[in-house]
């Protein structure tokens, strides 16, 4: 829901950014791995107690994923770096609330696998549906130039990193945000399952 607005304002600083780092060599590619790798160091810290140090690395790490799109925007885009971002993104998505869980399973352990399962089916509907787009050549860039067709929906990228927000600063307040941001989620995947039924309903 939010990230076209994040988008306008963020996207011009970090084209910026991007493409010194491009022009001094950096690969978008190293830059989606690094990305990656930070913010599993983050949910490794939010599993072991360090919230705050969680908090710095899992920030990093999305501004990493920002900046891998806007070298690639001067060096150009791949099919390998399209899937890395893909792929990398929903590694991350899914370690920070395991690392809640690891933190204190009594209390996270049920509402931490019920927001993982949320994410699980919402990344299936929006996978099948860009499948689905892609074979009948639609295209969108209302998030921006994309590897493929991305639906918007009240839990994005910008909603899901301000919930990890969340999480870090108040983490005894994991399980009523978690269940929360699982329903808002549970809606965002049924939301795109009925666009598909009214946007693919009829022959190819």
């Amino acid at each position: 829901m939010l990230d076209g607005w994040a988008r306008r304002r963020l996207d011009p600083p970090l084209d910026g950014l991007g493409a010194q780092m491009a022009r001094a060599g950096v690969s978008a590619n190293a830059i989606t791995v690094a990305a990656c790798v930070v913010g599993l160091a983050g949910a490794l810290a939010i599993a072991f107690g360090q919230f705050w140090l969680g908090l710095v690395l899992l920030l990093a790490s999305r501004l990493g994923d920002g900046l891998d799109g806007a070298v690639a925007k001067v060096n150009g885009r791949t099919d390998l770096g399209g899937y890395l971002d893909i792929v990398l993104d929903f590694v991350f998505y899914g370690a920070i609330p395991v690392g809640f869980v690891l933190a204190d399973p009594a209390a996270n352990a049920i509402a931490g696998s019920v927001l993982v399962f949320s994410f699980y089916v919402n990344g299936s509907s929006f996978l099948a549906y860009a499948i689905m787009a892609e074979r009948r050549k639609l295209a969108t860039d209302a998030r921006g130039a994309k590897s493929l067709f991305f639906t918007t929906g009240l839990a994005e990228a910008s909603e899901t990193i301000a919930v990890f927000v969340a999480f870090c600063m108040f983490p005894d307040w994991f399980p009523p945000l978690a269940y929360a941001f699982a329903a808002l989620t549970f809606y965002t995947a049924l939301s795109r399952i009925v666009l598909a039924w009214r946007t693919f309903g009829g022959p190819a």
